[in-house]
């Protein structure tokens, strides 16, 4: 789908439009950068023990330099556009799980306060331009609009993706088909006269969680760990990220070399509005109310089946209670000497008081511990359980993981140093 409207010139800067055409090729890259922002930001937070919140710094430096370059630019060049994109994606991605795992927001209060924002930046940028279209991004300011709303849009796609997923219980392979249904259902509405900016911003949005099911489908287990948790084609988040990666690549350098989806002169940029079919867009925005409401009752009925959640949260205390320093004997020492230091740095954290410090530190712990299972389970699966009931323990006083709200110091630095006792 296309936008058009008139680009009124503004003070600032006068670019060759910096966003490319709405070609079928901008939606295919665009979910292929939904699935990467969604498959790398797990693997280098998990996989590498990086940790979520050092995950969310390095992404925000990149998307910093990233933007730099972009903004440089005085037209849509395909390369630096889409790697701006993609580090948009992770990084949105990154700052929605950071609010739900780190900080314990529930999925619909992030949902929520992105919706304002959302609505927030798009009443400002029309304040100032009096238009939203992809085809008046021709200053610097309306650029910056422009990257802002980008952001905004991956972190609230991010966080009502995986609310529809707590809602439901869905599979990831099920859970594809609602945002495709929405989007295809979008693109009939503006095909028949809705209006093209508002339609583009709805699929924008809605590219989000489409891409990051199915990079949960294809990165997830053929079968699950634990009840509840997703299933899928199994080929790993590392995997999942290098395929779509190479995708974008391609159609990066077959973009770059065609330029099929530029708009060639300032001219294109600045041209008439058409004036659209009135009646016809107020009979769409009627289809979009309709839609909303179809959808939210969708969700209402799937949220009341049977459906399998989260595994439970009651006592998940190992049966084998092994002596201090024995459960991890066969482990390498490296791992369980870094897998110390961050427990011992929560609990340093916790006597002195520093209650987000000894937080951030568990939370670290956790990704650590996640990351290194498939190394050290293997090696010793009763010492790897023992360990693992007494970090569940942890992490529960700390609401990690868990429903409950955190716990009394006291309770916290008990179970610190049981698992420092364990850990030898």
């Amino acid at each position: 789908m296309t936008t058009t409207t008139e680009a009124r010139a503004r003070s600032g800067r006068l670019m060759l439009n910096k966003v490319p055409e709405a070609t079928v090729w901008f939606w295919v890259i665009k979910v292929l950068c939904t699935t990467v922002g969604e498959s790398f930001a797990d693997w280098i937070n998990t996989q590498l023990g990086v940790g979520l919140v050092n995950t969310a710094w390095i992404f925000t430096a990149v998307l910093v330099a990233a933007l730099a370059v972009q903004l440089r630019l005085k037209r849509y060049v395909p390369f630096p556009y889409w790697l701006t994109v993609v580090v948009v994606s992770v990084t949105g991605t990154l700052y929605t799980d950071i609010l739900t795992d780190q900080l314990n927001v529930p999925l619909w209060i992030s949902s929520a306060v992105f919706s304002v924002l959302l609505a927030v930046v798009f009443g400002a940028w029309w304040l100032r331009e009096r238009t939203l279209s992809i085809h008046s991004v021709t200053t610097l300011p309306r650029e910056s609009f422009y990257w802002v709303t980008v952001l905004v849009t991956f972190a609230l796609g991010t966080a009502t993706g995986d609310w529809t997923l707590e809602l439901t219980g869905w599979s990831p392979s099920v859970s594809v088909l609602l945002p495709l249904g929405l989007i295809a259902a979008i693109t009939a509405l503006w095909r028949f006269g809705a209006n093209p900016v508002l339609a583009f911003w709805l699929a924008y949005i809605l590219t989000r969680p489409l891409g990051a099911n199915i990079g949960d489908w294809l990165a997830s287990p053929k079968v699950a760990q634990n009840p509840g948790d997703p299933t899928g084609l199994a080929l790993g988040t590392f995997t999942t990220s290098l395929i779509f990666l190479g995708l974008i690549l391609a159609t990066v350098v077959y973009l770059t070399v065609t330029r099929a989806d530029v708009t060639e002169t300032r001219e294109a940029a600045h041209r008439v509005q058409v004036v659209g079919d009135r009646p016809k867009e107020r009979i769409a925005l009627g289809g979009f109310g309709v839609l909303a409401v179809a959808t939210a009752a969708l969700l209402a009925w799937a949220h009341a089946q049977p459906h399998v959640g989260p595994a439970p949260e009651t006592d998940t205390t190992s049966a084998v209670r092994l002596a201090p320093g024995q459960a991890v004997k066969n482990f390498p020492p490296a791992k369980v000497g870094a897998l110390r230091t961050l427990a011992s740095t929560s609990l340093k954290d916790a006597r002195s008081g520093d209650a987000a410090g000894a937080h951030a530190a568990a939370q670290s712990l956790r990704d650590l511990w996640d990351a290194d299972q498939d190394s050290l389970q293997p090696l010793d699966d009763t010492g790897w359980t023992s360990i693992d009931a007494q970090m569940d323990q942890v992490l529960m006083t700390f609401g990690i993981d868990h429903s409950n709200p955190p716990t009394p110091p006291a309770r916290q630095e008990a179970e610190l140093a049981a698992l420092l006792a364990d850990l030898g």
